[in-house]
């Protein structure tokens, strides 16, 4: 046993194994510091606020209280967003147990509509300069100012919101309330004037050196924040979560809708193909789940499948024209108000359409594979009239090979065929038969009193 252990293989391997344990238990002791090391989470939102945006800030606000992190500070650059969406964000904001930051960063960066809340309800409201907050006047989806009665009711609702959270933090609640009723913006020195913000910081070290020490109330207590020297440690959007953003786009909606319904048109017009089929239905999929996260008209996304069953109509109907212009006003309409919503309009929205040059675009491509798939059925179904040439066969004299009782086979020009009897008559097998008819390889024979030549 001793001799084993002094063998140099043994040796060896015992070394590599120490080595191991000993990384291990470096990387461990490592992982154990940076988990308890004081530090802080730094988030960027650069994008309308929607569902995606809104459980991303939820799952950084929470890993911050999770991972017991001083301060989570939102770099925040967005045009608006959904009112739902918003309102969570803020909830969360307000209630969360770790002091929050929502810094409007980079310079040229706005806090517009959904942005105004969401910096108003966090502990720190920072702007950095030459950057703007406000304008959250309620619109209609397109951009459009609201009939008077209507956006009396809207903005009544929405300033006594914003009131509300002004008075919770600290800030100015008119300064604030005039973003809505008089959709004003304020640039970074009029905002920290107005105590619409606490203060301007130049980067992210000017801004963790000027809330050091700063005691901010929490839903946990006050919490007193030491922030010199402090380590941002950067939480990014999952693949998921970067993937459905990107799917959360107007005109990626509507792209998805449209080659979506093409695909199951293709697989319609043409069935076993499969690869249309199974391709369209993914994309429908993907596009539900894009509509899902936008302020959809659902009415207006039936408009467009509308399009798609009318089109196959006009395929099969082959001709008439008045289906396929159906399909193309449906479409366009379907285009136009895919995000037009009837209901109550947002505060925080921004305008959601889709362009008109990819609607126009999108509406050309398909009348023109409309059209071809018009054009070749028309053309399949006047080849299906045309009348097919006699065979060459019929006329011909042979010989039957099997007894026919009416079917057998019998040799003709060399060839043996399947052959049926006229009347059903019985012709037994060597007897001299005559081709009367041919379907396709099938003969139809009679006796035949010629020479078998």
């Amino acid at each position: 046993m001793l001799g084993i252990i002094r063998s140099q293989p043994f040796r060896t391997i015992l070394l590599l194994l120490s080595m191991v344990m000993v990384g291990l238990g470096l990387a461990g002791a490592a992982l154990g510091h940076e988990g308890h090391e004081r530090h802080g989470l730094l988030a960027e939102v650069d994008g309308a606020i929607n569902p995606v945006t809104q459980r991303f800030i939820s799952r950084v606000i929470d890993k911050g209280e999770k991972d017991e992190a001083e301060v989570v500070i939102i770099k925040l650059d967005t045009p608006g967003g959904l009112l739902t969406s918003t309102q969570k964000i803020t909830q969360d904001l307000l209630s969360d147990r770790v002091p929050t930051v929502v810094y409007v960063s980079p310079p040229g960066a706005h806090a517009a509509s959904a942005g105004t809340f969401i910096t108003a309800a966090a502990n720190f409201a920072v702007m950095a300069p030459s950057t703007s907050i406000g304008a959250a006047a309620p619109v209609d989806s397109g951009g459009e100012d609201l009939p008077d009665t209507l956006k009396s009711k809207v903005v009544e609702a929405i300033a006594a919101d914003i009131r509300g959270i002004a008075q919770r933090r600290g800030r100015n609640p008119d300064a604030l309330e005039d973003t809505i009723r008089k959709s004003l913006a304020y640039d970074a020195q009029q905002a920290m004037k107005l105590n619409v913000v606490n203060f301007i910081a130049q980067d992210l070290g000017d801004l963790l050196a000027q809330i050091d020490g700063v005691t901010v109330d929490t839903a946990s207590g006050p919490r007193t924040l030491d922030t010199a020297g402090l380590v941002l440690r950067e939480v990014k959007m999952s693949l998921i979560e970067r993937f459905l953003f990107f799917l959360a786009d107007p005109n990626i909606a509507f792209l998805l809708l449209s080659l979506g319904g093409l695909g199951l048109v293709v697989e319609l017009y043409n069935p076993g193909t499969i690869i249309p089929g199974v391709v369209g239905v993914i994309l429908l999929l993907l596009a539900f789940v894009s509509l899902g996260n936008l302020p959809v008209n659902w009415a207006a996304a039936g408009f467009i499948l509308l399009a798609g069953v009318l089109l196959v109509a006009e395929i099969f109907v082959a001709g008439f024209g008045i289906l396929g212009i159906g399909a193309i006003v449906s479409f366009i309409l379907g285009g136009l108000l895919l995000f037009d919503s009837f209901g109550a309009p947002s505060p925080t929205e921004p305008s959601s359409e889709v362009s008109l040059w990819l609607l126009g675009s999108v509406t050309g491509a398909l009348a023109l594979v409309g059209f071809w798939f018009v054009r070749t059925a028309a053309q399949s179904q006047r080849e299906k009239e045309v009348p097919k040439p006699p065979s060459p066969v019929i006329g011909t004299v042979g010989v039957a090979t099997t007894d026919l009782d009416p079917r057998g086979t019998v040799m003709v020009e060399d060839e043996v065929w399947t052959a049926l009897t006229e009347d059903d008559i019985v012709i037994k097998t060597g007897e001299r038969v005559k081709v009367v008819n041919a379907d396709g390889p099938v003969l139809a024979v009679t006796f035949s009193d010629e020479g078998a030549g």
